[in-house]
């Protein structure tokens, strides 16, 4: 019979074309899946046709295929080119119509309105209003194929295919909605995906990168929307800021049904860990939006078998592992496709001429023929304006961006005016904010009556706020986003206006520096004051409780932008203050030096060299500067405030004690042992006089006499002082606060450097659990928790998780902090000493002699760690056989420890221990006897007969009778210390082991904390 259908497996092989548009891939692929479950040959031909040819030759051009062709209807099927409805009818007639038992048709669309009349000669079933099962059968029943189910697939496991394509995956969260006018982008889409799936386990990570407004964000939201099917999980992160990225990673953990306490850092550590593994999901999909500077969050991109997918202006994501793909505007079809789609009034020739005058640029033409179809301007006329351009006395803007940029924009500012003149409100308001997520609930929680008139109505009608962001969204200034980044678009809609919409909004960094630079003189001294009230009235106050960390992190980087510096207001100088207190806290250093040293400028020169707000900032200035080692220049801050304090108010006053305390912190930086001690000493005595034993600052003061009393070799009085510190915070503050896990780290590191092993590793691997929860695996204080952990291991001879764990901690603090920060170079020295005794002798080497460079550099020569690592750096050299080389260091190194700390210092016995090895093996017996000898009295009086050091040197001293032949009594020496190290740490530790098997025994310098 003429024209009927043959079935599809009734004769010949069995092999489909799918024909399709690129937007609607996941059903092709849930479709080519369904397909070959049962046995056909699916090939895949993406629907794009050229614009040199015609439709009928290249629906005659599907025909080559063998087997039928099976095209999934829509109405983007039909859109693709400039073609229009008469030219489709008439392919389709002369085609299809003629090619029917080669030609299948399955709807997805239900606006068969938008689609050319003669596509009713597919006589297309619907798949996209019924469930899977409805819709496979339609589809089978629709090619001539049995409904029964497939045979049984062999006992490999169950295949997984790609997801139906009305059901998400399991978890879906913050994708913003798909973009019903995407346009074009078929090549980048498909080398995304490409890399992607050819990547290895691990290694799946794709950076979208090029200039502002070319659409990276709607090209990771189309990604998500069109390959999610074949993803369990698609998570979705604002990046641009390291603090938010960490806590929307965070909120994936709950999502993924871990079980993790309330801390942000325990589900931060859950959440990647659970990605790496693969376990719940493997196959998942995380998108990070706006990650421009990739130095700042590298670190935060998870490994395993799922994809990163992520989106920024910096192409140095190359240097990260990730693959590149660059984002360029549009070609100028797929800028005409979109300006049609956009604006639909306009012909195909106007588009043309728009997509030209606006350089196509996509986030222009978005703006541009959003309005401009609403409009009854001629194309031609805007194009007029934009080549007469617009006065620069209303309109300023950088001329980074293209001409037709500048002029378009004002133009589009120029109709929001006319129209919803509010919504132009709220957009400059939005500029005193950062640009990218904008927390305008803050205004929002403001009293209306404390509000300018104009944003007054504003704010506090919910109706009028939903018709201003909606009027904004519409012209594509803003998208909606709501609290810890949920996309809120369905509740700014015009149906419920009373709903809570708008808590946040994100503003393009493009569109924020414009509108900012068109703002009246008066707007913006009205706006500016709103902003910086909302970010006063957002302060939680506590800057050193964890918990309010998050919310710190809200608001700190908007304190630029509203210019809060140049204030006057005291609740903006706490604002600023307390900020920057938790970036000291929380470890964001670098952050927080270049704010401190911003505010001491401007308040200089607002306040005067000595208003009070000046000692307050140039204390936590300070505290900032010597977390990063630069111990000369907070000395000199300290010591000018310290002097002029002390003048004005006394030597009791609070401010004054504060700010020598800091100096004696300081002096501890800079080696000055014994001065910080007496400054420490005096300013416990001041502060237990005026406020008590029990309150915070004495605690505080006691803490830091405590590390001094430790820097001076005094371990036993150190820990006194810390056990008590430790126990009157847990009471006073609580358990789980920072600097009762702070006082733990000190406890447990003197327990650890009087030898008691057992004891510190017990504590300090509890206290490290909770640092990882409470402050996250990155916080500095955390990382100081593991690296001691990973001492004490190495002490109780757990040698093996001891390696691990110092790898570990160096490689989060170079990536966190930098190579050069003191802690980084503390723990690079326990790595080198780690790797010198595991063979790793060359990276040993390489590590310490950066250690030295670094040290040398920032505490000069003379410097007790100078001398520490270079006498660890002997050990080294005498491992590789250049003996004399390394007998010259360590000489040197006693030398310069024992004028810099004494004779009788732990380190400087250390030393001695390890300059009478080498005077050994190079042929001075008697010298090296005669040094350990006088070592082992001074380690006697200094740390007592059983201390792992005072060990050491009598068992150093027995070899060294031997080598004067004085068998008797290096047998006594010997006897003794052995009998004494069982005693001590038992008859099986590493120490006790090596010492009766006659390995000679080395000091390794630890560079403390100060």
């Amino acid at each position: 019979m003429p024209g009927a259908r043959k079935s599809v497996g009734a004769t010949g092989p069995r092999s489909v074309t799918i024909s399709f548009a690129g937007y609607n891939r996941p059903w092709a692929a849930w479709i080519g899946d369904r397909l070959e479950r049962r046995g056909l040959a699916v090939s895949y031909q993406r629907w794009d046709p050229p614009d040199d040819m015609t439709l009928t030759e290249c629906l005659r051009d599907l025909l080559l295929a063998p087997g039928p062709v099976l095209v999934v209807v829509s109405q983007w099927y039909f859109q693709l080119g400039p073609r229009g409805h008469d030219e489709w009818n008439s392919a389709l007639r002369e085609v299809v119509a003629a090619e029917r038992e080669r030609f299948f048709g399955v709807s997805v669309t239900n606006e068969a309105e938008k689609l050319p009349s003669a596509a009713a000669v597919f006589a297309a079933v619907g798949l996209d209003t019924v469930g899977e099962q409805e819709a496979e059968r339609r589809l089978l029943t629709q090619l001539g194929l049995s409904t029964e189910a497939p045979r049984e697939r062999e006992p490999d496991g169950p295949r997984r295919g790609p997801r139906y394509p009305g059901e998400s995956p399991d978890i879906w969260d913050g994708v913003p909605r798909r973009n019903t006018r995407f346009t074009g982008r078929e090549p980048l889409l498909d080398a995304a995906h490409h890399a992607l799936q050819q990547a290895a386990r691990g290694a799946g990570v794709v950076t979208l990168h090029g200039m502002s407004g070319v659409g990276k964000t709607q090209l990771a939201a189309e990604y998500a929307h069109r390959f999610g099917a074949e993803y369990d999980v698609v998570w979705w992160v604002s990046a641009d800021k390291r603090v938010s990225c960490r806590q929307r990673l965070a909120a994936l953990a709950p999502a993924l049904g871990l079980s993790t306490g309330v801390e942000y850092g325990e589900r931060l550590r859950a959440a990647r860990d659970a990605l790496r593994r693969g376990d719940p999901y493997s196959r998942w999909l995380l998108i990070l939006d706006g990650a421009d500077e990739p130095d700042q969050i590298w670190d935060l991109v998870p490994t395993g078998p799922g994809h990163v997918l992520i989106t920024a202006r910096n192409p140095e994501w190359g240097e990260h592992n990730s693959s590149l793909l660059e984002v360029r505007v549009y070609d100028r079809v797929e800028s005409v496709a979109f300006v049609r789609r956009r604006a639909p009034r306009l012909t195909y020739d106007e588009a043309d001429r728009l997509a030209h005058a606006l350089e196509d640029l996509p986030l222009l033409l978005d703006q541009t023929a959003g309005w401009l179809n609403d409009s009854d301007m001629s194309v031609d006329a805007y194009i007029d304006l934009l080549k007469d351009g617009v006065d620069q006395d209303v309109v300023r803007i950088s001329s980074d961006f293209p001409l037709a940029f500048q002029t378009g924009w004002s133009i589009l500012l120029n109709k929001l005016r006319e129209t919803v003149p509010e919504s132009v409100d709220l957009l400059r308001l939005c500029t005193f904010f950062a640009p990218g997520a904008i927390p305008v609930r803050l205004v929002r929680d403001l009293p209306p009556d404390t509000l300018p008139e104009k944003l007054r109505g504003l704010v506090d009608d919910p109706v009028r706020w939903a018709r201003a962001i909606n009027k904004l969204r519409q012209y594509a200034v803003v998208r909606a986003a709501g609290v810890g980044e949920r996309e809120v678009h369905d509740a700014v809609n015009e149906t419920s206006p009373a709903g809570a919409a708008g808590d946040s909004l994100y503003m393009h960094r493009m569109v924020h520096q414009i509108v900012h630079l068109d703002m009246p003189s008066q707007d913006h001294a009205e706006f500016i004051e709103v902003v910086r009230r909302a970010l006063v009235e957002a302060d939680p106050g506590r800057p050193t409780d964890t918990r309010l960390w998050p919310r710190y992190a809200e608001i700190t980087p908007h304190l630029k932008w509203a210019d809060v510096l140049k204030s006057t207001d005291p609740a903006m100088h706490t604002l600023v203050l307390n900020c920057l207190r938790y970036m000291y806290l929380s470890g964001e250093y670098r952050a927080g030096i270049n704010l401190g040293r911003r505010a001491l400028d401007t308040w200089r020169r607002l306040l005067g060299e000595t208003h009070p707000r000046i000692w307050d900032l140039s204390y936590h200035y300070a505290n900032l500067l010597r977390a990063v080692g630069d111990y000369a220049g907070t000395e000199a801050i300290e010591r000018a405030a310290v002097e002029h304090l002390r003048e004005e108010r006394g030597a009791q006053d609070l401010e004054h004690l504060r700010a020598a305390g800091g100096l004696a912190a300081d002096l501890r930086g800079l080696g000055r042992y014994e001065e910080a001690y007496e400054i420490s000493r005096g300013l416990l005595a001041s502060f237990r006089e005026l406020l008590g034993e029990q309150d915070s600052r004495t605690l505080n003061a006691q803490n830091n006499l405590a590390i001094s009393l430790r820097l001076l070799g005094r371990y036993e009085d150190s820990l006194d002082l810390n056990r008590r510190t430790l126990d009157a915070r847990r009471q006073l503050l609580r358990p789980r606060h920072s600097w009762t896990l702070y006082s733990e780290i000190n406890y447990a590191t003197d327990l650890r450097l009087l030898g008691r092993y057992s004891e510190a590793e017990s504590i300090q691997s509890q206290s490290t659990r909770v640092h990882r929860t409470v402050l996250g695996r990155d916080n500095p204080q955390t990382l100081r928790a593991e690296f001691n952990l990973a001492l004490c291991l190495y002490r109780s001879g757990e040698r093996g998780r001891a390696g691990a764990l110092f790898t570990q901690v160096l490689e989060s603090c170079e990536r966190v902090l930098g190579e050069r920060d003191p802690l980084t170079m503390m723990f690079a020295a326990g790595q080198s000493c780690f790797a010198r005794e595991h063979g790793d002798i060359d990276r040993a080497r390489d590590i310490s002699e950066r250690v030295i460079d670094g040290y040398v550099t920032m505490l000069g020569e003379g410097h007790p760690y100078v001398a520490g690592t270079r006498s660890n750096h002997a050990l080294i050299l005498r491992n590789v056989g250049e003996r004399d080389q390394a007998l010259d260091a360590t000489e040197n190194a006693l030398t310069d420890m024992s004028g810099a700390v004494g004779e009788a210092h732990p380190w400087t016995l250390g030393c001695a221990v390890n300059t009478a090895a080498l005077r050994n093996i190079t042929g001075d017996a008697e010298g090296a006897a005669t040094l350990t000898g006088e070592t082992v009295v001074r380690a006697t009086e200094t740390l007592g007969r059983t201390h792992p050091l005072t060990l050491s040197a009598r068992i150093a001293h027995a070899a060294d009778l031997r080598g004067l032949r004085d068998a008797q009594r290096a047998e006594k020496v010997e006897q003794e210390a052995l009998d004494d190290l069982v005693a001590t740490l038992g008859a099986q530790h590493v120490h006790t082991v090596a010492a009766r098997s006659r390995n000679r025994p080395y000091w390794d310098f630890e560079p403390p904390l100060t």
